[in-house]
Order: structure tokens, then C-alpha cells, then sequence
């Protein structure tokens, strides 16, 4: 029945003003970032690629669920099939044309394989093809069914029957609308135009009564009170991403449920908007803190390039440094894998930048130890054939002539490279026995210099006697300085008798070793000087002691120097924002100081044997 009292009164306004709204936010929220196809999609940069076997394997897995297969995947196993596959052919037509078979006559070999897989691959399309037109036919229907229901709107509207029939027929519409649900995008404004115009018209012309008009009023109201809860209780959700999505359903039905009385309509749509609002802004904010993140992940992971991509190859000529270089390129890639995903434009390219930076660095270490192996192997020979000149002059007696060739030979040994660790103590062993065999013989074929050793001897008590007279009340550097004159003059005295040179090192040393503690002299100096007093007794076992004692410490200073270099790469990788790792830069540092100076002290000392060598000479 109508109300008497309201029967000029047409209720469409509010009610269209208030669906307008639901239908400007709805369409506002339901736009997803694009940022948000990054969640699941992204592309993981895997340790060892998959075989043909894996893809195909992969292929039919999806093939179960193809309507409902990632298209991404499925693009990237088809491009990592055919990357493998087109690999395989190419390395055959190299091996057929090495062979010396031509370009024009090669055939590639059937793989079953890429038969199978393309099989799969057909059975996929044309399923995914299938389930694409079913989704547009049903587009389709939809279309068709929401044209007739604005249809017979229309014909509510132009020829109105009993108001509480064309109600009831008019309810029945609506449900069938809310029902009916995808139609073409390009379709949905018009419809949904058409659609709200004639139901405006509806309640223009229909002026149900009060009674019946705030019945549904009121059951419209509880609804959108409903839908108010749920949209502020998704505030607390802490999937930001399923809180967006369930919001665009509670929008839907917001938009679907009918208007509620004209003074409360602002307010429960304010209460709603405000709630989706809160939504909204948590769900952007995560995208773009996902986007930062990523944007970060890639900066790192481009530093990370970079320092693979400039890797100085012409600095690493020895295998300690091709070894340690690559310890650094391990610890990169391990680095490597503790950062998160890249944007996804970029997360692939970046990767395999990374990996062509290490397989280049891989190798060119390959072909340096070809190259070297090589080398090795000439070296040998060429130390062979100086074992065998050192044999043939081992046994003459020509002290002078024999002496000056040997000598010569033990020069162009340090002139010639490294060769294979399974023959370098065996060659060097070989070579120095025939010189130590010729230098014995010939130190006790000159027992002349006997009566020098004795006059030497002498000196060096002399010495031991002046430096026990050194005493506390002696200026300190007046007592520094002739310590030190003392230990110039000591080194400048040549050999002793061999029986009395160990007493005699045993007592300057105790002496020397004292007075340094006393006045606090130079620890640098004090071993130099130590080595200085050594070289004697080295001597003293024939000149070839002292190259063997040359070759020790060069060794020595290599592998210094190489720990050195290590260490300052380190320091390049080290920040010192955190405490722990300011601790660990201040114990770097402290280790670069103390190997600069120990690398100096072997130099000092490299440089002594050369001047004790050039004196015998």
C-alpha cells in the first residue's frame, strides 16, 4: 500500500547519490598495484640450471592444472628447454664440422625429447585456449542476461502495473544483476550506467509506501553496519595483501545492497570509506616498502657485479693469487644468495650478469692453468739440463774456473720459473748436491785459510770482551751506538774455526740480547742484526748456503707479500658502522701494519745475502 502522506515524495535521489559513491570507490580500490604481481612471480636465480629431463618433467606437472598454470613459469621453462636444447645442437655441429664436415651438410639428430616436450606444450595451449574462450563466452552470456534485466527494468519503468507486483519483480532483477557476474571490461561502465538510470527511474515513479520504503531502509542499513565491522576489523589483518582483496568483495556487496534512509546515508558511507581508506594506504605502503627493498636487493647485487666485472687479470700471474681471487669470488656468490629478489624487470638480467662475470672469471682461471702447466713443464726441462751441466762439473778440480760457472749456473736457476710441486724438491735436491759436492771439495782443498779463521777468531773475542764491558753507567745512546758499531764490526769478520763458532755466536749473542733489553734498542734492528751474525756460519757451509738461504726467504716474502694483499682486499669489503665491525677493521689494520714491516725485514735481509754473495764473487 501507498502512504497517503508521502505519495509526492520520490525516493531515487538518495538512493542513486548513495550507489554513485559505492561505485566511485569501488572502482578506485579495485585498482591493484602493479607492484603486487611481484609477490609470487618472482624468479629465483637457482645454484645449478635444471636439465631437459627437469624441464620436461616440470612441463607435465603443470600440464595436470593447466588452466590454472602460472604463464610466467610456464615462459621461462620453455625458454630454459630451449636454451639447453639449442646448446646441445650447436656443440654438435661444432664436433661435425671439426671433423671436417661442412656447414651446409649438417643435419640435426632427432631429439625426442623436444618431441614429447612439444606435445605437452600443445596439450597445455590448447587447454589454456579453451579455458580462455569458455571465460569470453561466459562474458558473453553475462552480457546478454544484464541487457534483457535492464530490458525488463525498462518496461518496469514505462508501464507500471501494482506498485508491490513490480516491486517484488523489480527485487527479483536485482538479485538476478548481483547474481550475474563477469561481463567484457569494455562493457561494465555502460551496463552498470544503464543499469542504476533505470533503477532511479524505478523509484521515481514506484513511491512505495513509508512502512514497506523503511522496512528496507532499515534491512539495508544492518547490512552496510555489517560491512562497516568487517572493513575495520581488516585494519588488524596482518596479510595486507588478502585484507586488499577481501575489501573488494565487501565493496561489491556494499555497492549491491539497496540505500538506507537519507539521514543516515552520509554517515554509514563516511564510516565505510574511512575504513577502506585505512586498507588502501596499509596496502600501498607495503608495496612500496616491498619496492624499496627490492630496489635495494638490486643495488647490491649490481655492487656485487661490479667488483666480479673489474677484476684485475693482469695482476694474478702466480697460483696464490688466482687461488685467493677465487676465494673472494666464492664468498661473493655466497654473499650473493643471502640477498632477497630484485624487481622483477630486472631480476633475471641482473643474474645473469652475474653469472657470465663468473663465468668469465672461471675461465680465464682454466686457460692461466693450462698455460702454466705448460710453462711447468718446459721449466723443468730446463732445470734438468742445469742438474746435468752441475754433474758434469761436480768432480773437477779447477777451483776458479769451476767455482765462477757453477755460480753462473745458480743465477740463471732463480732466472728460470716454478715447476710442477711433484718435481721441485726432487730437481732442486738434484742440482744443489752437485754443488755442495764441488764447494766441499774445495773448501778442504784451500786449508790455507785456516791461519785467517784463527786471526778472525781472535777479533771476535776482542769484541765479546768490549761489549761485556758495556755498563749501566753509560749514556743510552752513547751505548746504542756502539753496540751497534760493535755488530757492524762483527758482521764485516769473516769465518772462524768451525769448532769455536758456535761457542763464540752463543756469547755475543747472550751479550747483544742483554744489551738490547737494557737500552731498549730497536727490535727491527736486532733481528736484522742477528741475521747479519748468522750469515757468517751460513758461509761457512759453502756459498751455495747462501742461495739456498736466498731462495728460502723470497719464498717467504711471496707468500708474505700475497696474505698482505689478502688482507687489504678484506678491508675493502668491511665497514665499520657496527661495533663488531670496527673491532674486526682495527685487527685488520693492526695484522696490514705488522706484514709491511715484517716484508721490509725479509728485504733487509734478501738484501744482505746479495751483498755477501757479490763480496764472494
Amino acid at each position: 500500500m501507498m502512504d497517503s502522506h508521502d505519495t509526492n515524495q520520490p525516493l531515487n535521489q538518495g538512493e542513486l547519490e548513495e550507489e554513485k559513491k559505492t561505485v566511485e570507490v569501488s572502482e578506485a580500490v579495485t585498482e591493484t598495484p602493479a607492484e603486487e604481481t611481484n609477490v609470487d612471480q618472482q624468479p629465483e636465480s637457482a645454484p645449478r640450471p635444471m636439465t631437459k629431463e627437469e624441464v620436461l618433467l616440470r612441463i607435465k606437472d603443470l600440464a595436470q592444472d593447466a588452466e590454472n598454470a602460472n604463464k610466467q613459469e610456464l615462459d621461462s621453462l620453455k625458454q630454459a628447454f630451449y636454451k639447453i636444447h639449442n646448446a646441445e645442437q650447436e656443440a654438435a655441429k661444432k664436433e661435425f664440422l671439426d671433423n671436417g664436415g661442412s656447414a651446409e651438410n649438417f643435419v640435426p639428430q632427432n631429439d625426442a625429447i623436444e618431441e614429447e616436450f612439444k606435445s605437452v606444450m600443445a596439450v597445455i595451449k590448447e587447454k589454456r585456449s579453451a579455458q580462455a574462450a569458455e571465460l569470453e563466452r561466459q562474458k558473453e552470456e553475462n552480457l546478454q542476461i544484464k541487457l534483457s534485466i535492464i530490458e525488463e527494468l525498462k518496461e518496469l519503468v514505462e508501464s507500471p502495473d501494482d506498485a508491490n507486483k513490480s516491486y517484488t519483480e523489480f527485487k527479483k532483477l536485482q538479485q538476478q544483476w548481483n547474481e550475474t557476474k563477469l561481463v567484457p571490461q569494455a562493457k561494465v561502465n555502460e551496463l552498470w550506467k544503464n543499469y542504476q538510470l533505470y533503477v532511479e527511474k524505478f523509484y521515481d515513479i514506484l513511491k512505495l509506501n513509508n512502512e514497506f520504503r523503511e522496512y528496507d531502509f532499515k534491512k539495508n542499513l544492518e547490512i552496510k553496519i555489517r560491512l562497516c565491522e568487517a572493513a575495520e576489523k581488516l585494519a588488524d589483518e596482518e596479510d595486507v595483501v588478502s585484507a586488499f582483496h577481501q575489501l573488494q568483495k565487501l565493496h561489491q556487496e556494499f555497492r549491491d545492497t539497496g540505500p538506507v534512509s537519507k539521514e543516515l546515508r552520509d554517515e554509514i558511507w563516511n564510516r565505510f570509506k574511512a575504513a577502506s581508506t585505512i586498507v588502501n594506504r596499509r596496502h600501498q605502503q607495503h608495496f612500496e616498502a616491498l619496492k624499496e627493498a627490492e630496489q635495494h636487493n638490486l643495488d647490491q647485487k649490481t655492487v656485487i657485479c661490479e667488483i666480479v666485472e673489474t677484476i684485475e687479470y693482469d695482476e694474478l700471474k702466480t697460483f696464490t693469487a688466482w687461488e685467493n681471487k677465487t676465494q673472494e669470488v666464492i664468498a661473493l656468490q655466497n654473499k650473493w644468495k643471502t640477498i632477497g629478489f630484485a624487481p622483477q624487470k630486472m631480476n633475471v638480467k641482473i643474474f645473469e650478469r652475474f653469472r657470465h662475470a663468473c663465468d668469465d672469471f672461471f675461465k680465464k682461471k682454466g686457460e692461466f692453468f693450462k698455460t702454466m702447466k705448460e710453462g711447468m713443464n718446459e721449466n723443468l726441462e730446463k732445470k734438468k739440463a742445469l742438474c746435468e751441466k752441475a754433474e758434469a762439473l761436480k768432480d773437477s778440480t779447477d777451483w776458479k774456473t769451476t767455482a765462477d760457472a757453477l755460480t753462473k749456473l745458480q743465477k740463471e736457476w732463480k732466472t728460470i720459473g716454478p715447476v710442477s710441486k711433484k718435481y721441485s724438491d726432487m730437481v732442486w735436491k738434484r742440482f744443489i748436491s752437485a754443488c755442495d759436492y764441488f764447494f766441499e771439495q774445495k773448501n778442504k782443498a784451500t786449508s790455507s785459510q785456516r791461519s785467517i779463521e784463527m786471526e778472525n777468531m781472535e777479533k771476535k773475542k776482542n769484541i765479546i770482551n768490549q761489549l761485556g764491558a758495556i755498563n749501566e753507567s753509560m749514556d743510552t745512546d752513547e751505548a746504542g751506538t756502539l753496540v751497534r758499531e760493535l755488530m757492524k764490526e762483527w758482521n764485516s769478520i769473516g769465518h772462524v774455526p768451525f769448532k769455536e763458532k758456535d761457542k763464540l755466536y752463543k756469547q755475543y749473542h747472550s751479550l747483544v740480547d742483554q744489551l738490547f733489553e737494557r737500552f731498549n734498542i730497536s727490535a727491527s734492528n736486532k733481528k736484522l742484526s742477528n741475521f747479519k751474525s748468522n750469515i757468517s756460519s751460513i758461509q761457512s757451509n759453502g756459498s751455495q748456503s747462501l742461495y739456498r738461504e736466498r731462495e728460502k726467504l723470497v719464498r717467504i716474502y711471496e707468500n708474505m707479500k700475497n696474505e698482505l694483499q689478502t688482507y687489504e682486499n678484506n678491508l675493502g669489503f668491511l665497514t665499520s658502522a657496527s661495533k663488531k665491525g670496527n673491532s674486526l677493521l682495527t685487527e685488520l689494520n693492526r695484522k696490514v701494519d705488522k706484514l709491511k714491516a715484517d716484508l721490509e725485514l725479509v728485504l733487509q735481509k734478501i738484501k744482505v745475502i746479495d751483498e755477501s754473495i757479490k763480496e764472494q764473487e
